[in-house]
């Protein structure tokens, strides 16, 4: 609430879109191009970390693309930066500091939190996080899902968003989350990876 409120009254913004997935903020991403601004919850269902964001910004590159997270982690925050995003607002943050916060993200400056600066508060950050497990197709969301079988079928995109009634532009958007998520750069790689996981042998 407090969002929508400096959106439309101190940033001027005459619509804001609000969606409960991110299966559904990329299909209003999609289908609309004139957002300006995108914001992410790191919590959000389908929210597959950075690598999210990092689509998004591939796709939309004219669009601000910004976490507002609960997360407080300097490595959520220096993923989010690393993936091409605007800023980084803590939900934590006051009614005052959260429109200073998207101010400067749509006068075009990266925002972070002071906190970034304190190291003291994570010590363990400069270790690396090594994947436990590879990715499956319970790592992806439903509508993701859907574009990797057709995907699979070697449907094209435009194929793909006549089968599922979506606008190209948001088929865009999911297949490069999964190329994303799967760690690949190709489509025949993306489909033949796809097609073990579906299948549940994700290690083959």
């Amino acid at each position: 609430m407090a969002l929508r409120a400096i959106l439309q009254n101190r940033c001027g913004f005459a619509e804001v879109i609000e969606t409960g997935s991110l299966d559904e903020a990329i299909e209003h991403l999609g289908r609309r191009e004139d957002v300006a601004l995108a914001l992410f919850d790191l919590a959000m269902p389908g929210m597959q970390g950075a690598g999210s964001l990092r689509a998004v910004r591939e796709v939309r590159p004219t669009t601000l693309a910004a976490i507002v997270s609960g997360s407080k982690r300097r490595q959520d925050i220096l993923k989010a930066l690393e993936a091409g995003g605007h800023g980084y607002i803590p939900k934590s943050f006051g009614v005052a500091e959260l429109a200073q916060a998207l101010e400067m993200i749509l006068k075009g400056f990266i925002y972070v939190p002071a906190l970034l600066a304190d190291i003291s508060s994570e010590p363990t950050d400069s270790a690396p996080q090594v994947p436990t497990e590879a990715p499956s197709s319970t790592s992806f969301t439903p509508r993701q899902t859907e574009v990797l079988e057709l995907i699979v079928e070697g449907k094209s995109n435009k194929e793909i968003a006549r089968a599922l009634n979506l606008g190209e532009g948001t088929v865009k958007i999911h297949v490069a989350a999964l190329f994303r998520n799967l760690g690949v750069s190709s489509r025949s790689a993306a489909a033949a990876m796809g097609a073990r996981m579906l299948k549940g042998d994700p290690q083959a």
